[in-house]
């Protein structure tokens, strides 16, 4: 069990990582398509950033999802 414990805090830590590389990134493109003139381009950039950082916070409070989607 404890393994099953580890491994899912593996997987945490590298999607954290893994966003907050996606974050940097996108925050670097927009800095460039800024330098470029490309005003639309390093908006969507920032957007791109600002998601990928707030999604982590978000996986991390799964009592705040609901927790079955209806179709009505």
């Amino acid at each position: 069990m404890s393994n099953m414990m580890r491994d899912s805090q593996i997987m945490a830590q590298t999607k954290d990582e893994n966003l907050g590389y996606m974050s940097d990134m996108a925050l670097e493109l927009a800095q460039m398509a800024d330098d470029s003139g490309l005003a639309t381009l390093a908006y969507l950039f920032r957007m791109a950033a600002l998601e990928a950082s707030t999604a982590n916070s978000m996986l991390a409070e799964p009592d705040d999802l609901p927790q079955q989607m209806t179709s009505h």
